[in-house]
């Protein structure tokens, strides 16, 4: 027998869509790491910017899923033997979570593919949030926005095989530019939100950032990898403490508008990473985060680094002059581009079509 969702499909597919983010202090998300360092407050800082990943789900051949994103080869698997490796295996690990079959995803996402921007998490809170809707109209109690964020979450780490942090799927619900308290392990949902730009101050802020797409895809997991497991024998302590300190007052610079200071900082944190994994900027970030650096502005990788973005912070002057250098820099790579920096107010947005 079709199930009922089958049919609500039939008649009107359902998208959902949730913006990327540039991000600050990244890492302490991961349990490994906040859960030690508690004492001190860990923070994330992350800006959602208004490059949307969306999903959409339609009707297709009962006992079926299918699932097409640019720049992936698409899949067409049997609902009931599902693989959750390849590049879209987080994608079917949610569809067999929430037990569909006849059913197309679609993902189409505004930022390049591997940028280090989180948009495989914010795909995967949308289409959380899509199948709840689905099932919201067969009478199921809808998802609460924090529960899309911890259920998208908790089968992306599932499926990673490694500790994974939270910041990703965070800034892709919500949006805006907050910053993210880690709490202890018994606390609801483990972090506190802290907005540190009002919605009326995103466009001033959009024009103290610069976001460049270095032309190589990121490997985070390797480097995040690393971390871990330097982390864990001890070795880096000292270092991500000092990380913490960086991320807490990079927040204080924002939250006051002091955008050198800000840069600054953050080219500390970046010096501090890059003592513990010299490769988390690839050939073409070096040569940006230096031409930032040299314009006063300061700049680091988004995520996990080893290829993807750069993203910049400084005042608007410096900004503007990095920009035209930047420009130069990204001409001469093949693939590179400037991003929009506009921020994303929004967070997660759902529709019926």
């Amino acid at each position: 027998m079709t199930e009922p969702y089958r049919n609500i499909l039939k008649s009107a597919a359902i998208e959902a869509s949730a913006p990327c983010r540039i991000d600050m202090g990244g890492t302490l998300d991961i349990k490994t790491f906040h859960l030690p360092l508690r004492r001190m407050s860990p923070c994330t800082i992350n800006a959602a910017i208004r490059l949307r990943t969306r999903v959409r789900i339609s009707s297709w051949h009962e006992g079926r899923i299918t699932i097409t994103s640019k720049g992936f080869d698409s899949v067409t698997l049997a609902s009931d033997a599902l693989s959750f490796s390849g590049p879209l295996g987080l994608m079917l690990a949610i569809a067999d979570y929430f037990g569909v079959g006849g059913v197309h995803i679609e993902i189409e996402s505004a930022s390049p593919p591997r940028s280090a921007l989180g948009g495989s998490s914010a795909a995967a809170v949308a289409l959380v949030a899509a199948f709840s809707h689905l099932f919201e109209k067969t009478g199921t109690k809808p998802l609460t926005r924090r529960q899309i964020v911890m259920t998208a979450h908790a089968i992306e780490e599932s499926v990673a095989g490694v500790p994974c942090g939270l910041q990703d799927q965070l800034a892709a619900a919500y949006g805006g530019v907050n910053v993210w308290y880690w709490k202890d392990a018994l606390s609801p949902g483990g972090f506190d939100r802290k907005a540190l730009v009002p919605k009326a101050g995103y466009r001033d802020f959009a024009r103290h950032i610069l976001i460049a797409y270095s032309g190589a895809p990121h490997e985070s997991k390797d480097i995040n990898g690393r971390w871990v497991q330097q982390f864990i024998a001890g070795n880096t302590r000292e270092l991500w403490k000092t990380i913490t300190v960086h991320s807490q007052r990079f927040a204080d610079a924002i939250r006051s508008r002091q955008y050198r200071l800000a840069g600054d900082i953050m080219n500390l944190e970046t010096a501090t990473r890059r003592q513990m994994t010299p490769d988390v900027l690839n050939a073409a970030g070096e040569r940006l985060v230096q031409a930032a650096q040299s314009h006063n502005c300061g700049a680091r990788f988004t995520g996990a680094g080893g290829g993807g973005c750069i993203w910049a912070i400084g005042d608007t002057n410096d900004i503007d002059r990095l920009r035209d250098d930047w420009r130069e820099k990204i001409a001469e790579i093949p693939e590179g581009c400037l991003l929009d920096t506009d921020i994303d107010s929004d967070g997660l947005m759902v529709t019926s079509l």
